[in-house]
């Protein structure tokens, strides 16, 4: 609950770095990032599996992967806070899980369930809906689905081979000449400290925003039952689409109503589909 909580605490975070833009905010991101995750894996004594992993082509290549998209997904989320589209970030995580249906039968061949059709049905309808009736296609919130549904998979394939913390390194490590070249070629406006005392100490703690609730997920993970963690998911978004609402006061508008309501149809049939399947699988004595 505490990684949720966090993640769907983010849009009352990155305005407090303004006069900061996206780009400027992710590249501080990455660099504070890394910092805290190499002292983090200093103080546990596990920098040999950060090290090993580098030096591993193939688990370095796909990290390199993971990085692009997860850098990506980050902009894209500051980006739509700072614009007012806290609703469209919101959506783009509740539209997640269905994406993640849909690339389990594109990417990995798997057979859906007539359920999970039903609901990737509907979180197509969704979009449609939302995209004819709001007045553009919500790029915003398929960016993030897209991006982060992509990330989760290649994370998947590495599988248990590289912890949470390590792999962060490493992605930041992959993503940190491009952060420090931006930074450098922002001059004065960039550098750290540049808006006060007060900013520069926020901005080196979206380090610790970023690593501390993925730690928090990857404990958390191996101690509950995933239909636990499946459903724990959602309460990320839900904080964040309370907070667009009767925060930042975004727009609902009847049609944005319709497209929100069919997605949350969709992922109560994803998880009811989930728990009918999990209780009909043989135990194992």
């Amino acid at each position: 609950m505490g990684a949720f909580f966090i993640w769907g605490g983010m849009p009352l975070f990155f305005p407090l770095l303004a006069p900061a833009g996206a780009v400027e905010i992710i590249a501080h991101r990455i660099v504070w990032s890394l910092f805290f995750c190499l002292a983090g894996l200093a103080a546990t004594r596990h920098l040999g599996a950060f090290w090993t992993a580098l030096r591993t082509p193939r688990t370095l290549g796909t990290l390199a992967v993971a990085s692009a998209l997860i850098v990506t997904n980050w902009t894209v989320y500051v980006y739509g806070v700072l614009s007012d589209h806290v609703l469209d970030a919101a959506l783009g995580y509740f539209l997640n899980p269905v994406l993640t249906v849909l690339l389990g039968v594109l990417v990995l061949r798997e057979r859906l369930r007539p359920a999970q059709w039903v609901a990737v049905g509907a979180g197509a309808a969704a979009v449609v809906v939302l995209a004819t009736g709001v007045g553009g296609l919500p790029w915003i919130a398929l960016t993030l689905a897209c991006t982060f549904g992509v990330y989760s998979l290649v994370k998947n394939r590495i599988g248990r081979t590289v912890e949470a913390l390590p792999g962060l390194a490493v992605e930041t490590t992959v993503a940190a000449p491009v952060a420090i070249a931006y930074l450098v070629w922002l001059g004065a406006d960039g550098a750290f400290g540049a808006h006060g005392t007060g900013h520069a100490l926020l901005m080196a703690s979206s380090g610790i925003i970023t690593a501390l609730p993925l730690l928090l997920f990857s404990a958390a993970a191996r101690r509950l039952p995933l239909s636990v963690v499946g459903m724990l998911q959602y309460l990320g978004p839900a904080l964040q689409f309370a907070f667009g609402v009767l925060v930042f006061h975004e727009q609902m508008p009847p049609v944005r109503w319709a497209g929100f309501a069919l997605v949350w149809v969709a992922l109560v049939i994803l998880t009811v589909d989930g728990l009918r399947a999990a209780r009909s699988q043989p135990r194992r004595g």
